[in-house]
Formats: C-alpha cells, structure tokens, sequence
C-alpha cells in the first residue's frame, strides 16, 4: 500500500513460509528475524526488516506522508508505535487461539479479543474529529489499515465503531491502497479473508 500511494517503483519476491524460505541463508541475511516483510533498496543497498522501519524509510525516501514538522512527524510516530506495539501484537495472538491454535482457549481468546477491541475503541474517539489518525494522510493510517481491514478474520467487533468504520471507508476508497492489497497478484481481497488466509510478500 505505502510502495503504490507513494508511487515508488518495486519488485515483489514471494516467501514462501510453508516451504520455510524465510529461513533461508540469503533470506537471514536480508531478515535476520526470519519473517516478513522486508526490503531491499537497490539504489542505496540497504536491506530493511520490520515493517514501522521500512513505513519509516519509504516514508523519508519518497518525501511523502510524513510530516516534514517536529510534532506533526512524532504525532505520526507514535500513532506509528501503536499499531506496532498494540494492534499487530493484540490482533495478531487474537487471529492465533480463534483460528490455528489445536485447542479452544476461552480465556485467551477473550484475552486478546477483548484487547484489540479496546485499542480499536483508542482508534475511535481519535477519529471523532479528523478524517485520518493525525489529521493528514500518514504511514501511521497505512500501518494501521493493513490490520485492522481483515478484523473479522480475528474476531474483533467494530459495532458501534463509527468514526473507526469511516475511516476504513476512507481508506479501502484509496487507488494506491487498492492497488497494494493486490498485491501479489492473485492477493484476497477483504470479502475473501473473510473465508481464508492472505498471502505474504517480501520486496
């Protein structure tokens, strides 16, 4: 999504993580954590791992959306973190015990719904007043999105959720973002996550 709104020129190189791949040697050397996303930059070299990097990186080499202001580029940042620290992990343990765990774990899945729900309720009241997370178009909305667009597939209700339920109207209404779920070719689109996984890409 960021790569396409930024209109920034990639290449996709599929991982395959049911064949291991991103445990490869070349791959670790790339992504030291195994995991995905992860970039490499063929103008400069520099390879990237984690995704609130990358957002940052793409962010600075492009030139857009991210404030060029000391408070509006930290606003964007810590709406940044929240996702990364909140969102990914909260939503990501949810998405483990309702869909892949071997047992029901009642507790943990009210444990890790009941939390995403709340910091979706956070997303919410911010949204009360202004059409984006900080008010201007960021990577912080894109970090966010990129979760929060497949919260059925956790579970996680957004009844209620008005401000929160615009904004990914907003949001899913973004040619560039359009274009980057996608991506790769052949990628699920929301109403198919519904029923099944989504696919992982590396650039």
């Amino acid at each position: 999504m960021a790569l396409e709104e930024m209109a920034l020129p990639y290449h996709v190189n599929l991982i395959n993580l049911g064949k291991g791949e991103q445990h490869d040697p070349e791959y670790l050397k790339i992504c030291p954590n195994g995991r995905i996303p992860a970039i490499v930059d063929t103008d400069t070299g520099l390879s990237i791992f984690e995704s609130g990097a990358i957002l940052i990186y793409l962010a600075e080499k492009s030139g857009k959306l991210m404030p060029t202001d000391l408070a509006g580029r930290y606003d964007v940042l810590q709406w940044l973190m929240f996702q990364m620290a909140g969102i990914g992990p909260m939503q990501g343990q949810a998405v483990v015990f309702v869909r892949y765990f071997p047992e029901e774990v009642p507790q943990a899945i009210s444990r890790y719904c009941n939390e995403s729900r709340r910091l979706y309720e956070v997303l919410d009241r911010q949204l009360a007043d202004r059409d984006y997370l900080t008010g201007e178009y960021s990577i912080a909305d894109i970090a966010n999105y990129s979760w929060i667009r497949s919260y059925y597939w956790a579970r996680v209700d957004i009844d209620g959720l008005d401000n929160l339920q615009a904004w990914m109207q907003r949001m899913s209404e973004k040619p560039g973002v359009q274009r980057g779920c996608e991506v790769p070719q052949g990628a699920k689109s929301s109403e198919e996550l519904k029923k099944g996984g989504s696919s992982i890409t590396t650039t």
